[in-house]
């Protein structure tokens, strides 16, 4: 005991030299070392105490199929074919429902509501609000999003309940990784794609609170549900017109397959700088188990894609696309001077947006529409309508409009001064935005900080009105 109590304390600095040393001794990944070696110990103890019936040398259908879809070589490029034709499927079955729908709830139900209020003596106020407002707003949501949700979240499901989706995580695990981030993030990314406010959540998974930050603050560049429609009807109007009409569809797949690939490449970026500044640190260990492949069930796949996805997503927006539309008809009718509240708005915000190639009636929209992104697009196809007719306001200050095809909504935005520019950058700042209400206050539920829920709301803002302004200053250099 005495010459146990006379020994000398191991020196802390020491033993942390003698790790390093020791790290620096083994080749590759040590966090691989030490999961292969867990999982070696693991089988070793399994093969002792479990018997099993004599296995055939022959693979079995997971493992060839996980021998392409994870495969260094082959992973990256399938994933990106399988995307690309979900976009496609999605962009070519959604066009003639979407005319259909709003031929018959804008250009039939519109008219046929205006002519009842007026027969019941409702004052132009009254029918403005309810009809050219609240009205319009909801056809208008349930025609652009409708359709191309439809499509789009049942094969996303399908690929969901096939097991493929924990496969694209296992192929971004390594970049994440690499960009010192954890490698579950793979994992809240693909639910960002889903919800932002679902892959927040999704982020305690994440043990290391630097790499759960990280995370949280990068989530918001994976496009969800609210602005899928807003990616593909402005690729499909305007990217996929300027090819051949047998190649649109491709085209605009391609757009917007592009624009959630460079999500993806934003989320490492920022990932990379914030790891590497405010939030320093070394990357967690983590292992990361394949589900079983599994037959598709179509009708449970219908079910929870219609139900839980769409219908949800749709009601959502619809919630909001009320007061939205109440909104923005009061604006476009509210005098200041000798215009309306609209507007003097856009006439405001009109230089800053065309330095950024958009234009007032965008920036406007997105002020609007912070309650949910699903309402963007409507409310920036309602506010182009009544920017024609916002030099006066009251009685008179209607709008006319058709919108039963894809060529009507095109002309509707031409003529409110859109270009390919103002549609690739729409595309590029619906991806680079502030969240959505939702996901902010979710933000702060999940980290309890007024500072980082502020650097998640506006780090996604300036990267938008940074890459808005840069594409806009080359495209014209050049144009």
């Amino acid at each position: 005991m005495a010459a146990t109590a006379s020994s000398p304390a191991p020196d802390p600095a020491a033993i942390l030299a003698a790790a390093q040393r020791l790290r620096a001794e083994i080749s590759g990944d040590v966090h691989e070392h030490i999961v292969e070696a867990i999982y070696a110990d693991a089988a070793r103890i399994a093969d002792r105490a479990a018997s099993r019936p004599e296995r055939s040398a022959r693979p079995t259908l997971d493992r060839l199929l996980d021998r392409v879809l994870t495969s260094r070589i082959w992973g990256f490029p399938i994933m990106l074919l399988l995307f690309a034709l979900m976009f496609w499927l999605t962009i070519i079955g959604s066009n003639a429902p979407s005319g259909w729908l709003a031929s018959l709830l804008v250009d039939t139900g519109w008219p046929i509501l205006r002519e009842g209020a007026a027969a019941i003596g409702l004052p132009w106020w009254l029918t403005g609000l309810l009809v050219d407002g609240m009205y319009l707003s909801l056809a208008w949501v349930v025609s652009v999003m409708l359709p191309p949700m439809a499509i789009f979240f049942p094969l996303f499901t399908l690929l969901e309940d096939f097991g493929y989706l924990p496969r694209v995580a296992f192929n971004l695990d390594r970049v994440f990784k690499t960009v010192g981030a954890h490698g579950k993030q793979s994992m809240t990314t693909m639910m960002g794609f889903g919800c932002n406010a679902a892959g927040v959540v999704s982020t305690r998974i994440i043990d290391s609170p630097r790499e759960r930050l990280i995370a949280i603050l990068t989530n918001n560049f994976s496009l969800c549900n609210g602005r899928w429609p807003t990616q593909i009807l402005i690729g499909t109007i305007f990217i996929g017109s300027l090819a051949p009409a047998h190649w649109a569809g491709l085209v605009s797949a391609a757009a917007v397959t592009g624009v959630a690939l460079l999500g993806i490449g934003f989320t490492l970026l920022v990932a990379w700088l914030l790891s590497r500044t405010v939030l320093k640190g070394e990357v967690s260990a983590f292992s990361l188990e394949l589900p079983p492949y599994r037959p598709p069930q179509l009708l449970q796949t219908l079910y929870t894609s219609l139900i839980d996805r769409t219908i949800f997503v749709l009601w959502r927006a619809l919630v909001f696309a009320v007061p939205a539309g109440a909104v923005i008809w009061l604006i476009a009718n509210v005098p200041l001077g000798d215009a309306s509240l609209a507007h003097w708005l856009i006439h405001r915000l009109d230089p800053f947006a065309v330095l950024l190639g958009l234009n007032g009636v965008i920036l406007l929209a997105y002020v609007v529409a912070i309650p949910a992104n699903e309402i963007v697009l409507p409310t920036v196809l309602m506010l182009t309508v009544l920017a024609g007719g916002m030099a006066g306001v009251g009685e008179g200050a209607g709008v006319m409009f058709e919108l039963d095809s894809l060529e009507s909504t095109k002309a509707v935005l031409v003529g409110g001064g859109w270009t390919l520019l103002t549609a690739v950058n729409l595309m590029l700042f619906s991806l680079l935005h502030n969240p959505c209400s939702t996901t902010i206050y979710t933000i702060y539920k999940e980290t309890g900080s007024a500072k980082w829920t502020t650097v998640a709301t506006l780090l996604p803002l300036a990267l938008g009105f940074a890459v808005t302004f840069a594409v806009a200053f080359v495209w014209r250099m050049f144009a």
